[in-house]
């Protein structure tokens, strides 16, 4: 293992889960520079219905929960979402480090209000190799 950080994950579920392959393999990842407190949204079972045993409000005081106690949040952001959307600003009002994945050769096009930020960093990719020197420059300007 690379270090013992928390990491929030954060990618589209109720928006959509054509990405949720590559968020498997991103968080595989994620995993050997420590624990991602987000791992669910890389299942395969999981749809665009979201968690059904949980109500709303009660996954929204456990990924608030999780947003206060990670040290670093990670999000895949090709995919409109207005939760990883939320989860970015929260993260920003909490003052975490936010390093977001953009796809760009997906058609869509990336929120101003995240690119403009200065307090996010963006890496654009086309691969998961990109994806994992991406993370692994950023994780050593953190660490």
């Amino acid at each position: 293992m690379k270090g013992n950080l928390k990491i929030y994950f954060a990618g589209s579920i109720r928006g959509g889960r054509g990405d949720s392959e590559r968020y498997r393999d991103i968080i595989r990842y994620l995993q050997e520079y420590g624990q991602v407190l987000t791992e669910h949204i890389g299942d395969e079972k999981l749809t665009a219905d979201g968690e059904s045993a949980m109500t709303d409000r009660e996954i929204f005081e456990r990924d608030l929960a999780w947003l206060k106690s990670a040290d670093v949040v990670v999000a895949e952001v090709t995919s409109p979402s207005l939760g990883v959307g939320f989860e970015i600003a929260t993260a920003l009002q909490l003052h975490k480090k936010i390093l977001c994945l953009f796809h760009p050769g997906t058609g869509t096009r990336l929120s101003a209000m995240i690119a403009g930020c200065n307090r996010i960093v963006v890496k654009n990719y086309s691969t998961l190799a990109e994806i994992k020197v991406s993370i692994d420059l950023y994780f050593k300007t953190i660490v």
